[in-house]
């Protein structure tokens, strides 16, 4: 076999230097024999692996054919994904997280290995920057590879149930490789589940390896298999983040590099609203601009290399005091203690109050534009509602995707409330009409959302668009629930902070930071920056307090 190109840094060849470097790090040589197993689907990677000689295929079935199953691309031959040669290393983004494979590592061409412990490799990176900086971005870039290639879970149900668009966005959300095969427009689906024994009223299924099958699984569930969770938190922690959107990732990052032991939680994944962008163009140090999944998975690694614990999916349900620490408790039921609290809950976008829109959530109304809803909706006409800059980079990313998209603004202008450089995007872009002083009154459609009726807010003239789905971005309602009874919120339900500490609240030793404070700017930059102060001041509260 051909040995793939090198893409964009996604397969570097290391030098001899580095290899040496490498194997200082409790690094062992192994032999390999044609059509070994290095690593399956479902299994944990054995180390971080060097190939010094021979070949190694990356396939997402093993070559043997066991675990083929209906819906598996045809030929007989496992379906490719990457092929390595000497100095090349195996793995990606799983093998730092924690996460289990999803793929298989088959040998082609016998020859010798340098196995690393994953440990091995963590100190490096800590240690080795320039070396540590080019395995990290390699594994970044793999897994949006592993992203668009339909390798992974498998996700078999119907676009019309809510159960598949959750575990479909849950997946998406924590950018889990995954292919999605569905019910009503695959021919392979029902065959699959036959294969399993599940009956199509019983889907959605996760298939996940050659033969595990989980029945329409909680998010949880799927974490714990997938190795998404992490151990249990400590019985002390210095710092709880709760919330692991920007603002909370920063909070991870220089809470944990400054020695305090840090716990993250997050009820769904890593990144927050920004990790759904599908372009951050306006963050400082990216002139090109980055993806809010590829700014998370960096944030992540980071606050990983320094100690934080990670935890997804992790719902707050209440804060209390007890016996001098703060004590939030999960949906899980476990409680995590903690001596200072940062809130980085962020906030969750506004719904239409339009009649029976409910009913299309899930399958046809979205409120992030991810590659999941534009390949589910594409090339189909879509509506984007609102006029600030989540609605001009949504309605930028589904037309790129192949969408006509139909932009709706209550009011006059576009740069009313959006930035001047995605105004001047859109105004040129040929696949998007913007309506100007235009609502949703209705919507219309049989399953699956086919059109909404639009009201001109200054005449009452009503007209039908055709809609294959709606995305809503119409402002953000603060996820505050958990601390209405506690904390100081304003009239939005927004956390008040300050005077006396700027983002200290009601509560001494709870600070709140990002999107969910009241007063904050909504923006990624200011996230971070006030994820970091906190991170200041809960030192402060700690010096005080003992």
């Amino acid at each position: 076999m051909e040995e793939t190109p090198d893409v964009n840094g996604a397969f570097p060849r290391l030098s001899d230097a580095q290899i040496d470097r490498l194997s200082e790090y409790g690094g062992v040589h192994q032999r390999t024999r044609v059509g070994d197993v290095l690593c399956r689907t479902g299994e944990s990677w054995p180390g971080f692996l060097v190939i010094l000689t021979g070949k190694i295929a990356v396939v997402d079935r093993p070559a043997d054919g066991a675990g083929e199953q209906p819906g598996d691309r045809d030929g007989g031959r496992p379906g490719m994904v990457t092929v390595h040669g000497p100095r090349r290393f195996l793995g990606e983004l799983g093998l730092l997280t924690g996460q289990r494979s999803f793929v298989n590592a088959v040998v082609d061409e016998a020859g010798e290995l340098l196995a690393v412990p994953v440990d091995g490799l963590r100190e490096l990176i800590a240690c080795d920057p320039p070396l540590g900086d080019l395995i990290l971005r390699a594994y970044v870039i793999r897994r949006s590879m592993l992203l668009g290639s339909g390798t992974g879970l498998r996700i078999v149900g119907s676009r019309f149930s809510a159960d598949s668009r959750r575990l479909l966005e849950f997946a998406a959300r924590n950018r889990l490789p995954h292919r999605w095969i569905d019910l009503e427009d695959d021919p392979s689906a029902e065959t699959l589940l036959r294969h399993f024994g599940v009956a199509p009223q019983d889907a959605p299924v996760v298939v996940w390896g050659s033969e595990r099958v989980l029945r329409n699984p909680s998010n949880a569930e799927l974490a714990q298999v997938i190795g998404l969770t992490t151990p249990a938190s400590p019985p002390d922690t210095d710092l709880l983040v709760v919330g692991a959107g920007p603002a909370g990732l920063a909070a991870a990052v220089y809470g944990a590099s400054d020695g305090l032991t840090t716990v993250v939680v997050d009820a769904v994944a890593t990144g927050g609203q920004a990790g759904t962008s599908p372009r951050i163009e306006n963050y400082l140090g990216f002139p090109a601009g980055i993806a809010g999944a590829d700014l998370t998975d960096r944030a992540t690694l980071q606050a990983d290399r320094f100690g934080a614990r990670v935890r997804v999916p992790a719902e707050a349900m209440s804060l209390e005091r007890r016996d001098g620490l703060l004590v939030v408790r999960l949906a899980d039921g476990e409680p995590v203690r903690a001596r200072c609290l940062i809130i980085a809950t962020g906030a969750r976008y506004r719904r239409l109050d339009v009649p029976c829109l409910q009913r299309f959530e899930g399958t046809s109304v979205f409120y992030a534009a991810t590659v999941i809803e534009a390949q589910a909706c594409r090339p189909g006409p879509v509506v984007v509602v609102g006029g600030g800059n989540s609605a001009g980079q949504a309605a930028l990313f589904l037309a790129r995707h192949g969408s006509r998209v139909t932009l709706l603004l209550r009011g006059g202008e576009l740069s009313a409330k959006m930035s001047l450089y995605l105004v001047e995007q859109i105004e040129r872009a040929e696949t998007i009409e913007v309506r100007r002083h235009t609502i949703v009154r209705e919507a219309h459609g049989d399953g699956t959302l086919r059109a909404v009726v639009t009201e001109d807010n200054r005449t009452g003239e009503r007209e039908t668009v055709p809609a294959r789905a709606l995305f809503v971005f119409i402002g953000a309602v603060p996820h505050t629930g958990w601390l209405a009874r506690h904390l100081e919120l304003d009239e939005r339900g927004f956390v008040r902070t300050g005077p006396g500490t700027p983002l200290e609240t009601s509560w001494r030793g709870v600070f709140a930071a990002g999107d969910v404070r009241s007063g904050s700017v909504k923006r990624v930059a200011s996230a971070v920056g006030e994820g970091a102060m906190a991170v200041q001041m809960a030192h402060r509260h700690l010096a005080r307090t003992g």
